[in-house]
């Protein structure tokens, strides 16, 4: 009856697990559904991931809401949203090639990389990753090392004791003095063994848990060589580590079970049962704790670009770009709009910008100039991740990107608003100096007079172009387009606004040419401010 019990407990456990993961598939595909309807703002913000100091985090609405991470963001994992944030922020131009290639790959699997997702929301652990690597890179072994011929040695005598008091060649005196020896043995190093016992019991389901993610990836081929790449990290030619991770979760819960009074007690006392075990476990962690983390780092990488392949397959119509590294273009765009934007509302754009070239945009409020900055900014971190873009074609030559659009002051350091943008220009020129970038800048020296800052902006303009950086500014002062009459690398476009029957009308297209038309003083009359 018991072996029956036993056996319909697994099988309870086996359907309560499928029923759980059918109903995250069940609810993963109706969130998606509203995503696709630009219904996103409930997911997670990443707003802890936010860095003034980043050369173009703050300014493209990477994090927060209704910014790019909460649309893409699809990780169940801490690890996995952590890694997907690297290849949000890294500003890498290698491999993109390779990129392109897994995110096809895994937009293909779109019912693995579910069930992959699935199951990685069903990990709940006490403990994170970060820390079950760091106790094992910390462990201290303190067992013997030969306890485990010790222990198999004293079971021996034990039996044979025992069979003495059987056989009355024994007292049972002699027996209960063995045990205590037993039990002073082990009670040597009891602290050592409930410390252990302590930090095996929090890691425990982390281990079981990560074993399923393990054993998806190992039941899985892959033919795109960054996916196969990673992938390598966990297989092993003598046992797949699903296993060997499986073999480690037993060992916890052996020494689990030591809160049983029969085996803390008399299998201690006549088989030194926590010693050996505690070995067996320090030798798994001698053998194989430096390839844990490697494991956990796949695990958080599949989790990382799954998020990525998801972002593939839910958008079919856009396109990946067409790397021309061997080229003076740096970016030809047809049909861009802003990811974010509802595609079957958005006003699409045409833009094609050269090395060493830089655009000075102007426009009326409204007009669609920033957008187009994020756009122009969030093209290109989509297409070093190996993303594709919103956007009919794109011949793009990998470029890192560089931004400054929201300068703010900071009362902690005392710094006035604009000695913060002075700094941050600063960074720019600093950062142009070693190696190339697209610079984005949005009104820059907004935090002086008008002249000062017209003068100022020239001159900045001028250093840019000076050291064949490439890139666009957007700005209200029309005095700045003056630039393009007397550098060739310098051209004008803008952003229109029309005022008909006494209405303003924006079209959002992107033109060359100086804007003529501006809205302030119309909207302060329109809106009865004057």
């Amino acid at each position: 009856m018991a072996v029956i019990f036993v056996l319909l407990l697994l099988r309870h456990n086996k359907i309560k697990y499928q029923k759980n993961l059918l109903a995250v598939l069940l609810e993963r595909n109706q969130m998606e559904l509203r995503v696709l309807h630009r219904d996103f703002y409930h997911l997670p913000k990443g707003a802890e991931y936010k860095e003034s100091h980043h050369y173009f985090s703050q300014d493209i609405d990477l994090f927060g809401r209704g910014s790019f991470f909460q649309y893409l963001n699809r990780t169940a994992l801490k690890t996995g949203a952590d890694a997907l944030v690297h290849e949000l922020l890294s500003n890498t131009i290698e491999q993109i090639d390779k990129k392109q290639e897994a995110i096809k790959e895994l937009a293909s699997f779109s019912s693995w990389t579910q069930r992959f997702s699935a199951v990685a929301t069903l990990v709940k652990t006490e403990v994170s990753a970060e820390s079950v690597v760091q106790w094992l890179q910390k462990y201290k072994c303190f067992v013997p090392n030969k306890i485990k011929l010790f222990s198999g040695l004293f079971s021996l005598l034990s039996i044979i004791a025992w069979t003495g008091y059987f056989l009355d060649f024994l007292s049972g005196y002699a027996v209960f003095l063995w045990f205590l020896i037993g039990l002073g043995i082990t009670g040597n190093y009891l602290k050592q063994i409930g410390k252990l016992a302590v930090h095996t019991t929090q890691i425990q389901s982390t281990f079981r848990q990560y074993a399923e993610l393990i054993k998806l990836l190992e039941t899985k081929e892959f033919s795109s060589a960054l996916l196969k790449e990673k992938r390598a990290t966990i297989i092993h030619q003598t046992e797949t580590s699903s296993k060997i991770v499986h073999k480690f979760s037993k060992l916890l819960d052996a020494l689990d079970q030591r809160n049983n009074i029969l085996i803390s007690i008399f299998a201690n006392g006549f088989l030194l049962r926590d010693l050996y075990v505690c070995k067996n476990i320090e030798n798994w962690i001698e053998t194989y704790g430096q390839l844990v983390p490697v494991w956990f780092e796949t695990i958080a990488f599949f989790d990382a670009y799954n998020s990525l392949g998801n972002y593939a397959f839910n958008h079919p119509n856009q396109v990946y770009p067409k790397i021309v590294r061997d080229s003076n273009i740096t970016m030809n765009c047809m049909g861009a709009v802003h990811p974010l934007l509802d595609p079957s509302s958005a006003i699409p754009n045409d833009f094609k910008i050269l090395k060493d070239e830089f655009f000075v945009i102007t426009g009326a409020n409204m007009a669609g100039k920033s957008t187009f900055l994020r756009t122009v900014g969030l093209h290109i971190v989509m297409a070093n991740m190996g993303l594709p873009v919103s956007a009919k074609a794109m011949d793009y030559s990998p470029i890192k990107l560089i931004t400054s659009m929201r300068t703010t002051d900071s009362l902690t350091d005392d710094e006035s608003y604009f000695f913060s943008e002075l700094k941050r220009l600063k960074m720019i020129i600093n950062a142009i100096e070693k190696e190339s970038y697209f610079i984005i800048l949005d009104e820059i020296l907004k935090g002086t007079n008008s002249t000062d800052k017209a003068v100022g902006s020239k001159k900045f303009i001028e250093k840019l172009v000076g050291l064949n950086a490439s890139g666009i500014i957007a700005t209200h002062d029309l005095s700045l387009c003056t630039v393009a009459d007397s550098t060739n690398e310098v051209k004008n476009y803008y952003f229109d606004a029309q005022i008909k029957n006494d209405e303003l009308f924006f079209d959002y297209k992107f033109r060359e040419g100086i804007c003529q038309n501006m809205n302030a003083s119309f909207l302060l009359k329109k809106m009865g401010i004057v």
